[in-house]
């Protein structure tokens, strides 16, 4: 049986992208959907573009290299930007083909999750990385760690986001991240 290997990745139900350097070597339609934005436009982009701050690029770059180069592969949900400008949650997922130089070359794959999870507060960068460490059901010194900030500090954040969100409890604000609400 002949594959079209190019046929199938372009029409794959999940958006696509093979990356070089941390910039976008080719992606699917899906993600060309996904992200409101023409193939033309992403070829040869950081994947910067991708992210609603460069800090934020820069940051889970950084968390996620040793973790690439010990397993290989990531994964993760985490809110990322479409052309427009709107922020969505999304699951990324994405795979090193040389672990030992993790971000030279790999390919990724991109899920909207906006149907089941909308972001409807307005939120700041490092509210955003707490939002999403909260859903891995990582604790305040947990997320303390991988964001290399103080636990303290991280419970400020999580405070901000239980008002942000009208959320009474921790488990609350879980509840309303993930349905949403706010």
């Amino acid at each position: 049986m002949d594959v079209d290997y190019r046929l199938a990745f372009d029409m794959a139900p999940v958006g696509l992208v093979l990356s070089r350097n941390r910039a976008m070597v080719d992606c699917n339609r899906h993600v060309c959907e996904m992200f409101g934005a023409s193939r033309e436009v992403l070829i040869g982009q950081s994947f910067q573009i991708l992210y609603p701050s460069a800090d934020e690029y820069e940051r889970l770059g950084a968390h996620m290299e040793p973790i690439l180069n010990a397993k290989g592969h990531y994964a993760d949900n985490r809110i990322m930007k479409r052309a427009n400008g709107e922020v969505f949650w999304c699951h990324v997922s994405g795979r090193a083909l040389n672990r030992e130089a993790p971000h030279e070359s790999g390919i990724w794959s991109f899920e909207d999750l906006s149907a089941q999870r909308p972001v409807k507060a307005e939120l700041t960068g490092r509210e955003r990385e707490v939002a999403a460490r909260l859903l891995e059901g990582l604790t305040s010194k947990e997320i303390g760690r991988t964001l290399e900030i103080s636990h303290r500090t991280v419970e400020i954040y999580r405070a901000r986001l239980m008002r942000k969100y009208n959320a009474s409890t921790a488990a609350d604000l879980v509840h309303k991240l993930l349905e949403g609400g706010g």
